[in-house]
């Protein structure tokens, strides 16, 4: 027999106030940020293990610089169609699609915007059709198809392995839209239609290691990211998590002999602590080796039932250090010089 249906409503609300000691000429050094996604979903269970279900969730932003509103965003964060059973579920729409086992230098970060460091844990999603097929219970098949800013459609597909000698995944994705594309967490720039094949690994034991292995072929470039990390839990006080990964990137221009960019190489540690049920402490170091540009992040988190409170510090490459007009870099203050943020976080 099926089920009734079933109403759910959620919701994120957030604010914080950030300050620095580099802040862009003529401009306030207080800069608040409250935003707020309301969700809610309806289910329809059905005979045989099926299900239909639906979510729509909106996003409110403003960001000001003082007293003046610099950015105002109200735009739809989620709305889509699944239907899933125990071999398959499709879905349809404005939705997240996430792989990969990096977690800092996340080189497989072609559909979402997740950062490690932001406490709200918000992504941006795409417009797409996604299939899964689970075969069996150590086996899955992905496939999408994804509406491109230019009304184009990209396609491609993954599979997930999972075996006595850890978790395997093969990725493709073939993108037509002739824009400029930033890929991956560090942003390596595409341009053109282009062509994605991925292969990543992960295994869990003593200690976990992965590696994401990326090679994208345009018209114009031929670009290779690879990326590998691994994590151990210190058995000190409650266990102290120290993850850490490396990337390099190596470029090519088709139409030049010669003149191609030099490599790319980033590394970055993270350490983790749990103090007690409710604190937990956070600190990630990531470096730009060719650059020799550190950015530092420390945050102390106490996460309730509804709700956290966030207090951050970072230290950043201040604006002078870019070799670039300032005009061209953000103007927000979160990410140059030293920048003290507090953000508070209801869930409800």
């Amino acid at each position: 027999m099926a089920s009734e249906s079933a109403i759910s409503t959620k919701g994120q609300l957030w604010s914080s106030f950030t300050t620095s000691n580099d802040v862009p000429r003529g401009q306030s050094n207080i800069e608040s940020n409250f935003g707020y996604i309301p969700f809610i979903s309806i289910a329809k269970g059905l005979s045989n293990n099926q299900l239909f279900d639906l979510e729509f969730a909106y996003r409110l932003d403003r960001i000001y610089y003082g007293d003046s509103l610099f950015y105002n965003n109200e735009s739809n964060h989620r709305y889509w169609v699944r239907y899933s059973n125990e071999k398959l579920e499709t879905r349809l729409g404005l939705q997240k699609i996430v792989f990969g086992p990096s977690f800092i230098l996340r080189s497989l970060s072609w559909f979402d915007t997740i950062d490690l460091r932001d406490p709200t844990g918000q992504t941006d999603g795409v417009e797409a059709f996604r299939l899964r097929w689970f075969p069996s219970n150590k086996l899955s098949i992905w496939s999408w198809a994804i509406k491109n800013k230019q009304d184009t459609l990209s396609y491609g597909g993954r599979a997930e392995l999972s075996s006595v000698s850890g978790e395997w995944g093969f990725t493709y994705h073939k993108d037509p839209s002739k824009q400029i594309k930033l890929v991956g967490q560090v942003a390596s720039q595409v341009i053109g239609p282009d062509e994605r094949l991925a292969i990543d690994y992960r295994y869990d034991g003593i200690m976990g290691l992965w590696n994401e292995s990326i090679l994208i072929r345009s018209q114009r470039s031929e670009t290779t990211m690879i990326t590998i990390g691994a994590d151990y839990t210190l058995p000190f006080a409650a266990g102290i998590l120290i993850t850490g990964e490396y990337m390099n990137i190596k470029e090519s221009d088709k139409n030049s002999w010669s003149n191609n960019p030099p490599d790319r190489s980033y590394s970055a540690l993270m350490a983790s602590l749990p103090l007690g049920i409710v604190h937990q402490l956070m600190f990630v170091t990531q470096i730009d080796i060719e650059t020799e540009r550190n950015y530092h992040y420390l945050r102390w988190s106490s996460t309730y039932d509804h709700y956290s409170v966030n207090f951050i510090l970072s230290v950043n490459p201040k604006r002078s250090t870019y070799n670039t007009y300032g005009e061209s870099l953000p103007g927000s203050l979160a990410g140059f010089g030293t920048v003290f943020q507090l953000m508070f976080i209801y869930n409800h």
